[in-house]
């Protein structure tokens, strides 16, 4: 968990489907906030597997990443990613999400549990601040 806890905790959270990346950057490029960084398992010489992954502590929610915002007089939506391999999952449902990604199994076997660990984490505080946030309008009734 981040040091300092969040202030608020978004409704959704960017989850990239590591086996549909292909390591392209273009979410890299739109992210605010930085919480996108490129992973990579080199295979000797020929090869490099490269995928993109969502820090979820620093992760906005703001769905730049997903696609460009609309304007009024382009409803059509245009997509960051060309392979649609990001989703912006239920904060409340997010470890789930993380623990689908996939991914090489080398890389998911040294730090799957840890993602997901951090997306348990993450999702805990949510649930928590809305059951403080329902019990206080409750009072307030």
């Amino acid at each position: 968990m981040p040091s300092v806890p969040r202030q608020k905790i978004p409704q959704r959270l960017a989850v990239i489907q590591a086996d549909n990346c292909t390591g392209c950057e273009a979410c890299i490029a739109v992210c605010p906030v930085d919480c996108i960084e490129l992973r990579e398992l080199a295979d000797g010489v020929k090869g490099v597997r490269a995928w993109c992954e969502v820090d979820l502590e620093r992760c906005i929610g703001c769905e730049l990443c997903v696609h460009v915002p609309r304007r009024r007089d382009q409803p059509q939506r245009l997509l960051v990613c060309p392979w649609e391999a990001i989703e912006m999952a239920p904060t409340g449902r997010i470890a789930q999400a993380v623990a689908n990604i996939g991914g090489p199994p080398e890389y998911v076997a040294n730090h799957g549990a840890t993602q997901v660990a951090v997306a348990e984490g993450i999702e805990r505080s949510f649930a928590e601040r809305n059951r403080a946030r329902m019990e206080t309008l409750d009072q307030g009734k």
